[in-house]
């Protein structure tokens, strides 16, 4: 799976180098005229969860936040396709209830998506699906045992630090404005044990300002 990600992403980090021979497709971006590329912030909500075959460690939905920043560059005059790279603070997780009992695993991610767009118009705004994928180390998560009277540990005793997986979804803008809603679909398996697997699964909700 790793090797997967990893190939995934290099073929989106070399369409830059291929599209240097183009021209601009578009002569402005958002309010700077003759733009190349931008600037963004963008503040938003996880909705995440864990798919595993082990009833201990398949959770359901748990809601999180998200902060990053992100740079995209017009890659090709042809069409109006874009390279986005993006550094954020991401929280996934999920609600486990194994015999019962309630389980509340946390975990808190440094992640960089990278995705390419393509934006066409729609009356006043630009409407933007996009396809790629990211990859994320753990910096910090509890395990929240309900069972043991709220008792926690870390994350990361049970889970692998790393995690990398597939994104799509569509963004609009609006001048500076900026929505999009979009899905992550882990590949990598996050379970520590090696008789067991975890994936994450991420909706997620952001909303932010490009400049």
């Amino acid at each position: 799976m790793k090797k997967l990600i990893i190939l995934t992403l290099a073929v989106l980090l070399a369409i830059p180098s291929t599209a240097q021979i183009y021209k601009r497709y578009e002569p402005s971006r958002y309010h700077r005229e003759g733009s190349e590329h931008y600037f963004g912030l963008r503040l938003g909500l996880n909705l995440s969860s864990i798919s595993s075959e082990n009833v201990d460690i398949d959770a359901d939905y748990l809601a999180g936040l998200y902060l990053g920043g992100v740079y995209g560059i017009q890659l090709a005059y042809r069409a109006p396709v874009w390279l986005e790279l993006g550094l954020g603070y991401s929280e996934k997780g999920g609600i486990a209830r194994p015999e019962g009992y309630k389980m509340k695993y946390r975990l808190s991610y440094l992640e960089a998506p990278i995705t390419v767009k393509y934006s066409f118009d729609v009356s006043d705004f630009r409407i933007q699906p996009f396809l790629g994928g990211y990859l994320a180390v753990g910096i910090m998560g509890k395990i929240k045992d309900y069972r043991l009277h709220d008792a926690s540990k870390s994350t990361f005793d049970s889970f692998r630090r790393f995690d990398g997986g597939l994104r799509l979804g569509c963004g609009a803008e609006y001048r500076m404005l900026y929505l999009e809603v979009g899905f992550d679909f882990g590949l990598a398996n996050i379970s520590k044990d090696d008789f067991d697997t975890a994936r994450n699964r991420c909706f997620f909700f952001n909303a932010g300002v490009n400049f």
